[in-house]
């Protein structure tokens, strides 16, 4: 039950109030308690057998006292002054445990446990401390880049809300930044907000970066202290561009310096190692003092064999910082003679020269009908088998693309020539006669027969090949004839024949006939011995 203090406890209080003794062996006490929490303030007292009340109190900074709760130990009553800001926030227990609910700053006091009999007062004080732990760290209006020797806000490390206030510790890569004049620069602020009485803590850090802080990350983190001791909270990484002037230019071509031939497009970069790199070059060209303003890419197009030479390139605002490399525009150049169609005679003469004109050393391969030519063709007397498509191809290895070839379609002509062989078969019954003809173009042969005799075989021609052929006729002659071959091409016409005598036939033909007569006789007269050998057996033996 809870009710207000009556005047005559009042008066027995007041009139104890002057005897009140702190029991021996009871010193300074704290209750820690976290921002929100319950403080919870044992009375620390052995309760005495004539014990009227008991009663807290808190003491202002001026040492005044403020009571704001009592609990009689007859009624078992529990009243609680009127005291604003532990209105609905106190609860004191049957052996006199205060607990204050919701932790606030002003609850920071020194509170004093009283237990009051009819002639003592006794007292047992308790500190109060209250601890808020504060928001993480963040690092917030951060540099967008920072620059190589010059110092400059890297950014303001805040943590909210703190009770009691914190310190704020900048970290490079981990390891703690110390102040160092010029390089860095370390500025604390704290601020209590008057309404909440938490701390806001920032530290601004003025840094001078180096090339060896590209990729560094960067935090901040705030010691405070909470009811177990000493806490540490981390920020989140930062890391920043740092920007340093360039120290270096390079020029880069485009294709490889190994492949550029005429015809070609060659691209020049030029490129600055600093941060952001340079945007802008000066362009050198071979022969040229002046530079040409551009971007860090400049494009000749259809270069020529004339553009061989160094290429540079160097910063607008320093031109001493230069870049240079030498081009080669490599080119190939082919002359056959003759070449195209070409038509000769049998029997000519035909120089033939391919000649290279190259920037470095080029192979040559001639070939003939798409088939690869062991050395350079050489006519000193043409035949009909050198007719053909010759070509000369040369190449520059190293170079992609960089090939020339040039044809020669080689025409031999000759008027035709006949050569004509004859061959008995060997039962003699009967002839083959050959008619050999050369010439280009391909003459036409045309068989004539004088005299009698039987064709066993029409013509039959061979293939032509290298100018040449060959038609063939069988024939059985009854008496001599005279076999003619012509031969003609757009050239000439040309004739020749051959004899064939019927004598050699009629011979061999007798002679067959007198063979056969004498194997039918020799046939009968063996037939006839037989018979008068069996005649006689027989008869001998009857």
């Amino acid at each position: 039950m809870e009710s207000k203090a009556g005047p005559s406890c009042r008066l027995v209080f007041c009139l104890l109030i002057s005897a009140a003794v702190l029991r021996p062996g009871l010193g300074w006490y704290t209750v820690n308690s976290a921002y929100g929490d319950t403080i919870i303030m044992p009375c620390r007292l052995d309760v005495p057998q004539n014990l009227m009340f008991g009663k807290w109190k808190y003491e202002k900074p001026d040492g005044s006292p403020v009571f704001i709760a009592f609990r009689s130990s007859t009624k078992k009553s529990v009243q609680y002054d009127d005291v604003p800001e532990y209105k609905d926030r106190l609860s004191l227990s049957e052996n006199y445990t205060l607990s204050i609910s919701n932790a606030r700053i002003s609850d920071e006091k020194r509170f004093v446990c009283m237990l009051v009999t009819e002639d003592n007062v006794f007292e047992a004080p308790t500190i109060v401390k209250v601890f808020k732990q504060p928001s993480k760290p963040e690092i917030v209006s951060k540099a967008p880049f920072l620059e190589t020797e010059q110092l400059k806000k890297l950014g303001d490390c805040i943590s909210k809300d703190s009770y009691p206030d914190g310190n704020i510790t900048w970290y490079r890569s981990g390891k703690v930044l110390q102040p160092l004049e010029g390089v860095v620069v370390l500025i604390f602020k704290k601020q209590m907000d008057p309404v909440t009485q938490l701390y806001t803590m920032t530290s601004s850090l003025e840094y001078k970066a180096t090339k060896t802080d590209i990729q560094m990350p960067f935090t901040c983190s705030v010691m405070y202290y909470g009811p177990s001791g000493q806490k540490t909270l981390q920020s989140e990484q930062a890391i920043f561009d740092i920007y340093y002037p360039t120290e270096q230019v390079t020029i880069q071509v485009l294709p490889s310096k190994n492949a550029i031939k005429e015809g070609d497009n060659i691209t020049l970069t030029c490129l600055g190692n600093g941060n952001p790199p340079p945007e802008e070059f000066l362009f050198y060209l071979p022969g040229q003092p002046e530079g040409i303003r551009s971007s860090n890419t400049y494009t000749l197009t259809d270069v020529k064999r004339n553009a061989t030479g160094d290429y540079k390139c160097s910063l607008i605002d320093k031109k001493s910082m230069i870049a240079s490399t030498a081009i080669t525009v490599h080119y190939l150049d082919l002359s056959l003679n003759p070449s195209g169609e070409v038509t000769k005679q049998i029997g000519d003469a035909l120089p033939v020269s391919c000649t290279i004109s190259a920037s470095r050393n080029a192979t040559v391969v001639w070939m003939k009908d798409n088939i690869r030519l062991r050395s350079r063709p050489s006519f000193s007397s043409l035949h009909y088998q050198d007719a053909g498509n010759y070509v000369c191809e040369t190449a520059l290895q190293e170079v992609e693309g960089l090939k020339k070839r040039e044809s020669l379609t080689l025409i031999v002509e000759g008027k035709p020539q006949i050569k004509m062989t004859k061959k008995t078969d060997p039962s003699g019954l009967s002839k083959t006669i050959i008619c050999h003809v050369e010439g280009f173009p391909k003459p036409a042969i045309q068989w004539t027969i004088t005299g009698s005799g039987s064709v066993i075989n029409q013509t039959e021609e061979s293939p032509y090949i290298n100018g040449r052929y060959y038609s063939k006729i069988i024939i059985s002659p009854e008496e001599n004839v005279t076999l003619t071959c012509t031969a003609e091409n757009q050239l000439e016409r040309t004739v020749n024949s051959l004899n064939v005598s019927a004598n050699e036939n009629r011979e061999k033909v007798n002679d067959q006939a007198k063979l056969i007569v004498g194997i039918v006789v020799g046939l009968l007269l063996a037939a006839l011995v037989a018979g008068v050998v069996y005649w006689l057996y027989m008869k001998k033996s009857k």
